[in-house]
């Protein structure tokens, strides 16, 4: 997943690459002060296939934005967690989270209609 740097126009285009998929910004927010394994990152994101679930930690794993653990034990045993990098877009995400809890409120508060 890899992009040479001269491919973005723009920081936010960077930015969206890394974080922009489909689940991938949630799921950074669940890690954010703890480690999970795959069945509890998956009961947190309902909506995420396993297929598609997987696809999203590979490519995250992939941009170094977290790790992924694996334990020799049976039956497997893997953990994922923030790396040091991915820790540096804890800001951006709480950002997000601020910025979804005002527009929820608006949107509980009117018809939808603005």
């Amino acid at each position: 997943m890899k992009t040479c740097s001269s491919s973005y126009t723009c920081p936010v285009e960077a930015t969206i690459h890394l974080i922009g998929g489909k689940y991938k910004a949630v799921i950074l927010w669940h890690l954010r002060d703890q480690v999970l394994r795959f069945s509890e990152l998956h009961r947190l994101v309902p909506k995420a296939t396993t297929k598609m679930l997987t696809q999203q930690l590979r490519e995250l794993e992939s941009d170094g934005l977290i790790s992924r653990t694996v334990y020799p034990v049976v039956p497997p045993k893997t953990e994922y967690a923030l790396t040091e990098f991915g820790q540096t877009l804890l800001p951006v995400l709480e950002s997000l989270c601020d910025w979804g809890t005002i527009y929820l409120e608006k949107i509980s508060d009117t018809d939808c209609s603005f």
